[in-house]
């Protein structure tokens, strides 16, 4: 017979084994099983000018239905996507098809149609698949979005962005054969003007980066070449690097300075020999020819 000390220790035994068991028997019950989502979530984010605009959506697929006009009627507030409502971000303040829209974020809702969708930012970002409870009063912004055939056909409901500019963006939204686009713009040249006034104008001390910065952003916004061809120079006479003399050399043209500007694309033409970068070594050459043209 057993004794009644090794009983009492099988028994202990025996229970802890089965709290341990009951454990994790409790633990596997309450785990969920996961499995893909038939709409995957998807979040895309642009920088436009100096704004970051970011679009979380979900993202359903055709499946061999007709979508528009038959999944999702015309005439009809729709989530613009699936699950939870589709938001868009911005960090600053923009300009949606010509209409001011504050820093934040918002719902995205779109009424299809044919030829155009209207495109609804709504302050509510958590409506989700009840667009029937939809409060108009809520609306932030309206904007038509027009509508065009896609080259290939999207499987997948798809948001992107086209068409970049240093201030604008378009939000094309295509599923099927079909797209719609709105323009997104920012107000990018008094941010950049106050940092040039910061850091070039005001700023006795200057770095190389910032009056470099400052000379490309003038000549490529048609601003004071004189002043951009200043700022380059005194760049360049420090430590002439290919790329900042070739702006140099396209400053020059602006101005009109054609046998300045060839002389500064055949040095930057030479610094880019020597660093082997093709690319600029073929656009200071293509400078040149274009500067004798000019003569």
């Amino acid at each position: 017979m057993l004794s009644t000390s090794l009983l009492k220790s099988s028994s202990r035994t025996l229970g802890a084994t089965l709290l341990v068991g009951g454990l994790l028997l409790s633990g596997a019950a309450k785990a969920q099983i996961s499995t893909p989502a038939a709409s995957p979530k998807s979040t895309v984010t642009q920088r436009v000018g100096l704004t970051d605009v970011t679009i979380t959506y979900s993202r359903p697929s055709a499946k061999g239905r007709a979508v528009f006009g038959t999944l999702v009627p015309f005439g009809k507030r729709w989530r613009t996507g699936a699950n939870q409502t589709t938001t868009i971000k911005f960090s600053d303040d923009v300009t949606l098809e010509g209409k001011k829209l504050p820093a934040g974020e918002y719902g995205i809702y779109t009424i299809p149609n044919k030829t155009e969708w209207l495109v609804v930012l709504n302050k509510n970002t958590k409506q989700g698949a009840d667009v029937d409870g939809f409060k108009d009063d809520q609306d932030v912004v309206r904007v038509s979005a027009k509508t065009y055939k896609l080259g290939a056909k999207a499987e997948t409901f798809t948001i992107g962005f086209s068409d970049l500019t240093p201030a604008t963006a378009n939000v094309d939204m295509m599923w099927e054969l079909t797209g719609a686009k709105f323009k997104i713009s920012t107000d990018v040249d008094p941010k950049v003007m106050a940092q040039i006034d910061e850091k070039v104008i005001k700023n006795a001390n200057a770095s190389a980066n910032d009056m470099a910065a400052a000379a490309v952003y003038y000549y490529d916004n048609n601003k004071d070449m004189k002043q951009a061809l200043t700022w380059i120079q005194k760049v360049n006479e420090k430590e002439p690097k290919f790329w900042n003399v070739h702006t140099e050399a396209k400053i020059k043209m602006k101005l009109k300075d054609y046998k300045g500007a060839a002389a500064s694309a055949e040095q930057s033409r030479k610094l880019a020999l020597d660093a082997k970068n093709a690319d600029y070594v073929k656009m200071n050459e293509d400078l040149m020819a274009e500067a004798k043209k000019g003569k």
